[in-house]
């Protein structure tokens, strides 16, 4: 078996959880590709591996049957971008904050070993956004998971978001910015600005304005067999256009759209995962004071 291993700085409470997991891959004969960046990280925790195999993003040229993601739901982000169009099930080990998308906790990485070498797993799939444009934003990486956000910059006032579906005329959108969600992304950016929560599998996006001036705009649920197309006016002449956590700088005259990508993410499953239950523990739902 092939694993490849990106992740972030960990706690204290963490490392002893994280040797074990490299301990019993050495054991199994696995073999461990690092990110370059996780590499330094591990040396600087002083924690010991046998990884000769080092992978450097953001193409991250690897071949393995799974993708670790050590850290918050931000780094399996990063993990998406690594794996891209290989879909390379990927396994979210939650060594951050909230860890709604990585699932499996420090404690519970042994469990987890046990469940991929043994197949008690499944595969979720996940729908991606993907964005088109007349000059490459992201670096060839124009796909994200959560979520495509268009914003004013930090010294702009607001922005008109001119907004076309399947170039029929929507909306002028005079706001702080324009947020397309996936169902994935629906609990992060976009609930926080109104949006409502979709079921992973929905087939949908859902159009968000950020801090609107025209109060009576609300967000939008679409088709995600869509195209989105935007036109953006601001003061500033520029605007930030992001993918989950990678933002840009782009010019008032580039032209935008987005429609889901043709490729989708893998997440591995275990067979406690449930996204409902998630959602009561990871957002207190039903939690009252009272009970």
């Amino acid at each position: 078996m092939k694993i490849a291993i990106h992740g972030r700085a960990f706690s204290e409470p963490a490392k002893p959880f994280i040797q074990e997991m490299f301990d019993e891959l050495a054991s199994r004969h696995v073999e461990v590709q690092l990110s370059h960046s996780y590499r330094q990280v591990l040396e600087s925790a002083g924690i010991e591996h046998s990884s000769q195999h080092t992978y450097y993003t953001p193409q991250g040229v690897f071949d393995a049957d799974f993708a670790f993601s050590l850290g918050g739901d931000g780094t399996l982000l990063e993990v998406v971008t690594h794996v891209g169009a290989r879909q390379t099930p990927i396994v979210g080990i939650n060594t951050g904050r909230l860890g709604f998308l990585a699932t499996v906790s420090p404690s519970g990485i042994s469990a987890m070993l046990h469940a991929l070498f043994h197949d008690h797993y499944a595969l979720d799939e996940r729908s991606l956004v993907s964005v088109q444009s007349d000059r490459d934003v992201f670096d060839g990486l124009p796909f994200g998971l959560n979520d495509f956000t268009i914003t004013r910059t930090e010294t702009s006032s607001m922005i008109t978001v001119h907004t076309y579906i399947d170039g029929e005329f929507l909306n002028s959108y005079w706001a702080d910015g324009l947020i397309v969600s996936t169902p994935t992304g629906s609990t992060g950016y976009s609930l926080s600005c109104g949006g409502p929560v979709l079921l992973p599998h929905t087939n949908n996006f859902i159009v968000t304005p950020v801090s609107p001036h025209n109060l009576n705009v609300r967000p939008m649920v679409v088709m995600d067999t869509c195209q989105l197309s935007f036109e953006v006016e601001s003061r500033s002449g520029s605007f930030l256009a992001a993918l989950d956590s990678r933002s840009r700088t782009v010019d008032v005259s580039t032209r935008l759209s987005v429609q889901k990508e043709k490729f989708g993410a893998r997440l591995v499953k275990l067979n406690e995962d449930n996204f409902l239950n998630t959602l009561r523990s990871k957002l207190n739902w039903g939690f009252d004071i009272r009970n």
